[in-house]
């Protein structure tokens, strides 16, 4: 308002010098004299100020022709937009002043301005890869999703703007959680630019969810291209997806191609835990039992994990408590001091019924480093040294409030699974389940409970009431994160 109020100040100021001078002029007298070269003019003052008075639109017309007359000229050169654009200038400048006005309005947050803006803009330029986008994401910032889609729709139809249209289609299909239809038009956008980093990453994930491997070591491989992704990166997560192609492969019956799949999968990531207890499984029924013995030693290095020690162990399945034991130290290696060796010495000294091998196996693990399973270990322990329930109990009791030990947690949700798989099940992220102890974890990896049915059956019969006398036995075993385990449960390999 106050500008307004200024702008009217000037105009009256302006009528007030104009008229002040005019009246100056009418008062003078005489004539004003005019020479040129031989011939004299003598005109009244009043006649000059309306000669110059007229010459202002003569003149603005003369430059308009000229203006015409060269936008002519250049449409016969060969410029077919030039006498359009001269004749349009005023309405592109009222065009290209609603949209900074529109884009202004977007900044701000005044998203209902910013869609008026965009439908003046519409009137007045005839460049919908401009008006179109603002329009779209105008309707975008106010909510309005019909009109959004409809405006982003319309952007697809233009070569020059089909990219942004379905990136902002592809948005609304995700948040509506169609996945199918988002994953196509992923599909399409990523063939118009392959290099663009966050559709690569959409379409990736889209992939992984939808468990299409190839197709995702595809978009894989486009952003190693790219440079979007580290080449080491790179290798592993390519691993993971030959791995999980390779699985599905071998489920399908397509033995030859899948089993390929994993070794090389192995190969190229050696610490892949999944990868590497498969690929000596294809190595034990191939005969190869040292090769197998080598993938699961070069992974136990990179990582302990329970599992290479449950397949290590399948490579000699008939051997007796005393062999294993000693051939067990080849897996070890330099890792005999890891907490997880020290609960598979402890056990398999427990398959030998060696108690003060297995007390000493374990060491100061549970009171230092309690888990649930070292805790149990503990017990079991106990009961084979001939302890009284009341000790054996108050390990198991311990058991129950203790941390679960390690598990399979998500990086980017913190998801703790029981089974590793290629994404998340919860975020469908790819490449972040780590093997890594969650305190707040309320299930449990098979092998943290692998020595419970043995000491819960040693210490009696349910009592009248069909319930353990353990207390929180029932809670350590509830749910499908506790299945049935034999005596020799992580001495073998898990079904």
């Amino acid at each position: 308002m106050i500008w307004s109020l200024v702008k009217i100040s000037i105009f009256i100021a302006i009528i007030a010098v104009l008229s002040f001078v005019a009246a100056i002029v009418i008062e003078t007298g005489g004539m004003v004299r005019v020479e040129i070269a031989d011939m004299e003019i003598s005109v009244a003052p009043i006649t000059v100020l309306f000669a110059i008075l007229l010459a202002i639109p003569v003149v603005w017309a003369l430059i308009y022709l000229v203006g015409l007359v060269n936008a002519v000229i250049r449409f016969i050169i060969g410029d077919e937009t030039s006498i359009s654009r001269y004749l349009n200038k005023n309405r592109e400048r009222r065009g290209y002043e609603a949209i900074a006005e529109g884009m202004v309005a977007l900044a701000s947050g005044d998203s209902k301005l910013a869609m008026s803006r965009a439908a003046k803009a519409e009137r007045y330029l005839a460049r919908s890869e401009l008006t179109g986008i603002l329009a779209a994401e105008a309707a975008d910032r106010s909510g309005d999703r019909d009109r959004a889609i409809a405006a982003y729709r319309k952007l697809i139809e233009s070569e020059s703007t089909r990219f942004a249209g379905l990136i902002g289609v592809l948005k609304y299909k995700l948040d509506e959680g169609d996945t199918e239809v988002a994953m196509k038009i992923a599909e399409k956008a990523f063939a118009l630019n392959p290099r663009h980093d966050e559709m690569q990453n959409t379409l990736l994930r889209l992939q992984s969810v939808a468990e299409d491997w190839a197709g995702a070591r595809k978009t894989l491989t486009a952003k190693l291209k790219s440079r979007s992704l580290p080449r080491d990166l790179y290798a592993r997560r390519n691993a993971i997806l030959m791995f999980a192609d390779g699985r599905e492969m071998i489920a399908r019956g397509e033995r030859d191609a899948g089993e390929k799949a994993v070794l090389d999968a192995n190969r190229s990531a050696p610490g892949l835990v999944p990868a590497a207890v498969l690929a000596a499984g294809i190595k034990i029924e191939r005969s190869e039992r040292r090769t197998a013995a080598r993938i699961l030693r070069k992974a136990w290095n990179a990582g302990p994990h329970p599992d290479l020690a449950a397949q290590f162990a399948a490579i000699e399945p008939d051997e007796s408590p005393e062999a294993r034991t000693k051939r067990f130290k080849q897996l070890f290696g330099n890792h005999s001091n890891n907490p997880e060796a020290r609960m598979i010495q402890a056990e398999l000294c427990l398959a030998n019924e060696d108690f003060p091998g297995a007390r000493k196996a374990l060491g100061n693990l549970p009171e230092e480093k309690p888990t649930v399973r070292s805790l149990v270990i503990m017990a079991a322990i106990e009961r084979g040294q001939g302890s009284s329930d009341e000790v054996v109990r108050g390990w198991l009791t311990r058991a129950v409030s203790a941390p679960r030990g390690h598990q399979w947690v998500c990086d980017a949700c913190r998801q703790v699974n029981t089974e590793w798989t290629p994404t998340c099940p919860a975020c469908g992220e790819l490449d972040v389940l780590d093997w890594r102890e969650e305190p707040e974890s309320s299930q449990m990896h098979y092998s943290s409970i692998g020595m419970l049915p043995l000491v819960v059956a040693k210490l009696g019969p349910p009592n009248d009431a069909g319930e353990s006398d353990v207390p929180g036995s029932d809670e350590i075993v509830e749910g499908d994160s506790a299945p049935e385990v034999e005596e020799t449960q992580i001495i073998e390999p898990k079904a």
